[in-house]
């Protein structure tokens, strides 16, 4: 047993000497405090070392359980703590900032770089998360290497994870303990499975993006450029336009579906914007909520089951996108400000002259507020969030579409054509 600081202790050791068959046998006396403080020390050390490789175990959990719910997963994840929401959180709110403070052009631009930027910091977030991860482990369990390329040792393990991440194995540092050496090739195994995740991922976004963007293109000419509900309704009047109207509610209604599909499995896909300023996925998911609302209200030669069918899985994709944003929805009073009572008497008179009866009267007025209150809040938090533009209920003045549009000719000519030609549709 150890005394205390005045003691002596006698230790007594047994040993072969090298090239003699017989054991020895030696003792030396030292002081009991000194043997309790490499006792102390020891231990303390000890205690370190698990922590630091509970930390990279930890760390490397995380990131792959994380790269699990974002790329393989295809559903809703509802958790309290996520490294991907916590990133976009973090990094959305200074990009704005800085696009706040240019020109509007340039601001939407600006903008427009977020997505791709983002999804590719993203990716390396992850990288680097797991290469510190293994580091970590590398370190604390004190695994052994055969030649030295940095003066620290968790330089030469932050070196070694780092090339056997990307599965580089420059072999300049040789694993030498079997500890070693398997925690190489699980760090080569995981970074070899990382690498065909993004290699699959990044395609199945682009493709989604993509396919988005074909419904929001043809609606140009349908709706306008941004579309409003008031100028759709205007482009689909005559003798077969009930028929098209129906259908581009049923291809809204399978774009809707999708569009919740896709973006609540993959949320980056709400940062990516369309190619034109005046367009943008919600702004047409918005429109298409008004015209169903105004046939839901009671417009003549519309088909209202069609239109509550579409309201509904609209609505619901909305709702849903608000919710994996945390986008609180604003107050009903904010609605006021995109369609106010003139602006509806305005919208009446318009659609009369083009052939759509509007339903009117105190019963029908809070009936378009109802079901605008169903969907407005929440499409006004998603725009203040994602800061795209809501498209009005009807357009003022003369506004060019996208597809009448040209480099080639100089502005006034255009303006000239477009306003000769407005009555096209």
């Amino acid at each position: 047993m150890l005394g205390g600081p005045s003691q002596i202790v006698t230790l007594t050791f047994n040993y072969t000497p090298y090239k003699t068959p017989l054991a020895q046998t030696e003792s030396i006396c030292l002081p009991a405090h000194l043997i309790n403080f490499d006792l102390e020390s020891e231990c303390g050390e000890a205690m370190l070392d698990a922590l630091v490789i509970a930390v990279g175990a930890v760390l490397i959990l995380a990131v792959l359980w994380e790269t699990f719910e974002t790329i393989v997963l295809p559903r809703r994840v509802t958790r309290h703590f996520r490294m991907t929401r916590l990133f976009y959180r973090s990094s959305w709110k200074p990009w704005t900032i800085l696009a706040s403070h240019r020109p509007n052009k340039k601001r939407d631009s600006l903008l427009s770089y977020y997505g791709p930027i983002s999804l590719l910091l993203l990716l390396g977030l992850w990288a680097v998360g797991l290469m510190f991860g293994f580091a970590l482990i590398h370190y604390g369990s004190h695994t052994q290497f055969l030649g030295t390329i940095f003066p620290s040792r968790f330089g030469n393990d932050l070196y070694v994870s780092g090339t056997t991440l990307v599965t580089l194995g420059l072999g300049d540092l040789v694993p030498a303990s079997p500890l070693a050496r398997f925690l190489v090739v699980l760090e080569a195994g995981i970074g070899f499975g990382f690498l065909a995740l993004v290699i699959g991922y990044l395609p199945v976004l682009y493709q989604s993006f993509s396919r988005r963007e074909v419904t929001i293109s043809l609606l140009d000419a349908r709706a306008g450029s941004p579309p409003t509900a008031a100028e759709l309704l205007r482009r689909h009047a005559g003798p077969h336009g009930s028929e098209a109207l129906l259908q581009l509610l049923k291809d809204w209604e399978h774009w809707s579906a999708d569009l919740m599909e896709s973006h609540l499995s993959y949320p980056v896909l709400a940062y990516f914007r369309s190619q034109h300023d005046n367009q943008s996925w919600l702004g047409s998911l918005t429109a298409i909520l008004d015209v169903c609302s105004l046939a839901m209200v009671g417009v003549d030669g519309m088909c209202e089951y069609q239109a509550r069918m579409t309201f509904a899985i609209a609505r619901h994709a909305l709702v849903d996108l608000s919710q994996i944003f945390a986008s609180k929805p604003v107050q009903s009073s904010a609605c006021l400000d995109r369609l106010t009572p003139e602006t509806l008497e305005r919208m009446r008179g318009h659609l009369r002259q083009n052939g759509f009866i509007l339903t009117d009267g105190d019963a029908a007025d809070q009936q378009l507020a109802h079901l605008r209150s169903l969907y407005e809040p929440y499409a006004i938090a998603l725009s203040r969030h994602l800061l795209m533009d809501l498209p009005p209920w009807i357009k003022d003045g003369v506004i060019k579409d996208n597809w009448k549009t040209t480099a080639w000719r100089p502005p006034a000519s255009a303006l000239a054509e477009t306003i000769a030609h407005e009555e096209h549709f």
